[in-house]
């Protein structure tokens, strides 16, 4: 399975995002997501993972799992677990409506305010969103097949880079963007 977030609109204090599933190689919309801004050093608890493809994972031990567990029952098998991030640990997918749920993690929603008035961004309907992302990502990773997750980074931030769109290629009848650093 093969997922992918791309990252929309970072600001002063939150990213927002959107989910998709591509593993037919169509882009599939699956929620919106929210997570701490970009900087370009780590404060712990207040930093986006850096952009990049991860592996994902469940995550059977701790406080989120333990609550999870309790909140959801049998139909819970652990936290969604993005493996591997350079500099961060513990970086899990679970619910919450702003940046401040987050420490580094990926909050799932229904529906989503723009974060440029509203500092802390918002995702709203959070579980609806996990309820219903979740049982396909756990029964992937449950039934052995690699999942991964790309997160692409089609924000603009000050002093970092930028993309711009650029004009179809002859007979490919679709436009393309460029990395422009």
């Amino acid at each position: 399975m093969e997922l992918e977030v791309l990252r929309i609109s970072s600001q002063a204090d939150s990213t927002n995002g959107i989910l998709f599933d591509i593993t037919d190689g169509a882009r599939k919309f699956l929620c919106y997501t929210i997570e701490d801004e970009f900087r370009a050093e780590k404060i712990r608890g207040e930093t986006r993972i850096p952009e990049g493809k991860y592996k994902l994972t469940l995550r059977t031990e701790g406080g989120f799992h333990s609550r999870y567990s309790a909140k959801y029952g049998d139909w819970h098998r652990g936290m969604i677990y993005v493996n591997d991030v350079p500099n961060f640990e513990w970086i899990l997918w679970h619910t919450g409506n702003t940046d401040e749920s987050t420490a580094g993690c990926l909050i799932l929603g229904s529906s989503q305010n723009e974060n440029i008035t509203k500092k802390d961004g918002f995702v709203g309907a959070s579980v609806v969103a996990y309820k219903k992302v979740y049982p396909a990502i756990a029964d992937a990773i449950i039934a052995g097949e690699e999942v991964t997750v790309k997160y692409i980074d089609y924000d603009y931030r000050d002093g970092g880079k930028f993309l711009t769109p650029q004009p179809p290629r002859i007979g490919s009848g679709a436009g393309s963007v460029k990395k422009i650093l």
